[in-house]
């Protein structure tokens, strides 16, 4: 398949006056991840990275002008590609060692990925698509060469850490499920959540190796009463308090809960 070369590789969306949503537009929905820029009066918080193929740091530059914390929800490579480029980097204690030798699956061809995963993609699709890049990001670039690179995260953080930016504060939650390390970022104060994959309005993917229903049953019964204004998830468009209960109560229903 010979595809084009990208004009540019991030696309942006200026939510309110201190939240930008950037993201991947040439990457397939499957692995398009929110990428949450969160401007503090001392310091900004990022939630993800995204894949890592091209530089967010570099791209996004004008965003980076304070000290910048830095968050992965998760270990999956749409969420960490790019956190080896900032100083500050914080993972659940669950899977920051995992960070620091990155050998989770990662690839940008459909038929490199865990079977559950290539299932879930027919299931979306019809049929899983070869390549799950529709541009290159720059020329030469080989889509089987990519990789994830390794890096120690400077802190981990479990449930109840609080990220302070100076005059805004978010409490971790620690919400497995989706991975061992799945968290959460809540600010109650607005109701805000950043909710990484633990939940957002798609389908929502249990069926890796280190998933877990019991688990994500309980993540998805404590976020069902979480008295949320707004969810900005790891993928697709954020939603309030009555899709939140929806989709949760969808989940249980489908687990005969």
């Amino acid at each position: 398949m010979s595809l084009n070369i990208a004009d540019r590789w991030f696309d942006r969306k200026t939510i309110d006056s201190e939240i930008t949503l950037l993201w991947e537009p040439h990457v397939s929905p499957f692995l398009r991840c929110n990428i949450w820029h969160v401007k503090g009066r001392e310091r900004d918080m990022l939630v993800d990275t995204g894949l890592g193929v091209v530089s967010l740091r570099q791209a996004a530059r004008d965003l980076f002008e304070k000290p910048v914390t830095a968050v992965a929800t998760h270990i999956h490579y749409d969420h960490v590609g790019g956190l080896h480029e900032f100083d500050t980097r914080l993972l659940h204690a669950a899977e920051a060692d995992l960070m620091g030798d990155y050998r989770e699956f990662a690839s940008l061809r459909s038929h490199d990925l865990p079977q559950p995963v290539i299932d879930y993609l027919d299931a979306a699709c019809g049929r899983a698509p070869d390549l799950l890049i529709e541009a290159l990001p720059y020329a030469g670039f080989e889509p089987g060469s990519y990789t994830v690179t390794s890096t120690r995260v400077t802190r981990t953080v479990a449930e109840g850490d609080v990220i302070d930016l100076g005059n805004r504060c978010f409490e971790v939650l620690h919400l497995p499920g989706h991975s061992p390390g799945s968290i959460g970022l809540w600010e109650a104060c607005t109701g805000t959540l950043f909710s990484g994959d633990a939940v957002y309005d798609g389908t929502l993917l249990d069926t890796l190796p280190e998933s877990d229903v019991a688990a994500y049953i309980a993540s998805m019964k404590r976020l069902r009463e979480l008295p949320v204004t707004v969810v900005h998830g790891g993928h697709e468009p954020s939603f309030g308090r009555g899709r939140l209960r929806q989709l949760a109560d969808a989940y249980l229903a489908e687990n005969d809960i």
